[in-house]
């Protein structure tokens, strides 16, 4: 479904003429206020008797704009004195200030989005706007959860609710003072962030919810911001989160964490003595199948081994058919200059070499065959992490392998599928830096 701003931009100027030309002087002068006209879907709340709606997008994706103008909708009637679906409602921010300078008072906030003969006034003392109709909707903080007790509301905006320090209290009271009218509701915009109260929100059956990265809203952002954000976040776990508005768990008991990742972030490594290419292949191909593995990574090993040093280069898993992953992988090879491909060979058996071999017959294939579990083969992998010894390149598009890794524990494999991205991970490390090293170690046996 396109907004009419998305027909617009689309339309040929003689078309847009003629849907100018066709509105009165009143219809014109009230479109820029239309927000149903010019709003994108996920902006638009859900048909439907809902109770939460949680609009969660990436960073400047158009979310406050969305909750303002849906207190809009259920303060406002007809006319500038006829009365709305809503008389009370609560404005629910991290804190006062941020309710105030964000959520009312912010180039998105209610009072932008208001026309002239339907602007609330504010009041400061009162910390709460007042329009012509009588509607009120009142100003609280997160960190003041006690002030929700006693009042109550038909109607309610919570933002940035992941963020909240005093999350789950403050959300409880509110759910006890939104007892006004039939059918009272509540928007939520946030970014999200793995965070217990969100997860349970999104988990109630009366949650309905929509999404969208920041990219959608492109045409009311800075291309600077855009620019920079991307190059600096897109591909990585916390990029998913800011900019793509995905809600990312860490399991407990994973051998990695999102913290722990953003902290080995590389702009560009260094030149590399060593580049692999590590497959986890599919033994199958077609939409239903596990997506095939390939993970790209290089290595310092000058020196003691201490001093060795591994970079995730690139995350090029495919799904498709074994000549498409075949394909793949060499294309990485080729991109990095890698050495060498290595494989595991435990389900696909000789078919693996084989396929690859029909793209290039030259290829400088190692199969490997595991002889331990999935977890006990990351375990040194994770190891060399917590050591500081491995950094994961910025632009590698690596959030899907991180994903993984934020879901792989000592138990297994705690999300759906196979972990493959994970498995060629530990397959590189495995080759550059855990087989080399042991090795390097290992005591010579001098002949008598």
């Amino acid at each position: 479904m396109r907004s009419g701003a998305a027909w617009l931009a689309c339309a040929t100027p003689q078309e847009v003429d003629a849907f100018l030309g066709g509105l009165g002087n009143n219809a014109l002068l009230a479109l820029p206020w239309i927000f149903e006209f010019w709003a994108l879907p996920h902006q638009l709340p859900p048909v439907g008797a809902w109770k939460s709606w949680v609009i969660m997008g990436g960073r400047g994706a158009g979310k406050t704009r969305a909750g303002a103008e849906w207190v809009r909708m259920q303060v406002e009637g007809a006319g500038p004195a006829d009365a709305g679906p809503a008389h009370r409602v609560a404005l629910v921010g991290e804190t006062f200030d941020q309710v105030r300078d964000v959520m009312i008072f912010g180039e998105s906030g209610i009072l932008a989005c208001s026309p002239p003969d339907r602007r609330p006034e504010w009041e400061a003392t009162k910390r709460r706007l007042v329009w012509a109709n009588g509607a009120t909707a009142q100003a609280y903080s997160a960190q003041e959860p006690e002030a929700l007790r006693g009042p109550q509301f038909d109607a309610a905006w919570v933002d940035e609710l992941a963020k909240w320090r005093r999350a789950e209290e403050t959300w409880d009271m509110l759910q006890f003072a939104l007892r006004l009218g039939k059918h009272p509701q509540q928007v939520i915009t946030t970014t999200p962030r793995n965070v217990g109260v969100l997860k349970a929100i999104l988990n109630n059956p009366s949650t309905v919810v929509t999404h969208a990265p920041t990219e959608a809203n492109r045409a009311y952002l800075a291309e600077s911001f855009l620019a920079e954000v991307q190059a600096r976040y897109a591909g990585t776990r916390l990029g998913r989160q800011e900019l793509e508005g995905v809600l990312l768990e860490d399991v407990e008991g994973a051998l990695w964490t999102t913290a722990q990742l953003e902290g080995l972030r590389l702009a560009s490594p260094p030149a590399m003595d060593r580049v692999v290419v590590a497959l986890d292949p599919a033994v199958t191909g077609g939409a239903g199948s596990d997506e095939c593995g390939i993970v790209v990574a290089g290595a310092v090993t000058r020196g003691p081994v201490q001093d060795w040093r591994a970079f995730v280069l690139e995350d090029a898993s495919v799904r498709g058919r074994p000549t498409d992953w075949a394909r793949a992988a060499i294309a990485a090879m080729e991109r990095w200059g890698a050495e060498k491909l290595v494989a595991e060979v435990n389900q696909g058996g000789e078919m693996v070499e084989s396929v690859l071999r029909q793209i290039d017959p030259l290829v400088p294939f190692k199969a490997l065959r595991a002889s331990r579990g999935k977890s006990a083969r990351a375990e040194p992998v994770a190891a060399l992490y917590e050591q500081g010894r491995v950094k994961h390149c910025r632009d590698g598009r690596l959030g899907a392998l991180e994903d993984q890794m934020c879901r792989m524990t000592v138990r297994g494999y705690a999300g759906k599928g196979s972990p493959d991205r994970v498995d060629a991970l530990v397959w590189a490390m495995t080759e550059l830096m855990i087989e080399p090293a042991a090795h390097w170690r290992r005591p010579q046996v001098r002949g008598l």
